[in-house]
């Protein structure tokens, strides 16, 4: 029983296992695989508000229109609708530009998890198979994903 504690205490003093290191590398790219799904969606919805907007501009102000609020299809005049379209693509392009950037910041935390714990990429870091083999059998703490 002592002797397992003892064992444990000096397994979580080395830091985290490869296991560990590389099951935060996988969260750290799938957030910015979501945060990347985000953008499309949003940028999809963005163009789509451009296409209504022009669409509408060239519309009689007192025309009736229909919008989908909630689940929900709304009848409206084209003079009511159209400022809350404006004022939701503005809305949109905001969210995209601190998508864009939270998407930045996770790339860059990516890179600095990568040098830290010194992961590498089969294929992409080392093309030569023969110096991948050289460099695997020399060192013993690097984290290699494929």
């Amino acid at each position: 029983m002592a002797s397992d504690s003892k064992k444990q205490e000096r397994k979580s003093s080395k830091g985290p296992s490869p296991e560990e290191i590389l099951n935060g590398f996988q969260a750290l790219r799938a957030e910015q695989r979501n945060l990347s799904s985000k953008l499309t969606e949003f940028e999809a919805e963005s163009n789509e508000h451009k296409m209504v907007i022009a669409t509408l501009q060239n519309v009689n102000e007192d025309r009736r229109c229909f919008r989908l609020v909630g689940g929900v299809l709304t009848e409206r005049k084209v003079k009511d609708v159209l400022p809350a379209l404006i004022s939701n693509m503005e809305k949109l392009k905001e969210l995209i530009e601190k998508l864009k950037e939270q998407i930045q910041k996770k790339g860059v935390e990516i890179n600095e998890y990568r040098e830290k714990y010194n992961i590498s990429f089969r294929g992409l870091d080392n093309p030569n198979p023969k110096q991948e083999e050289q460099v695997t059998s020399e060192t013993r703490g690097n984290v290699l994903v494929s």
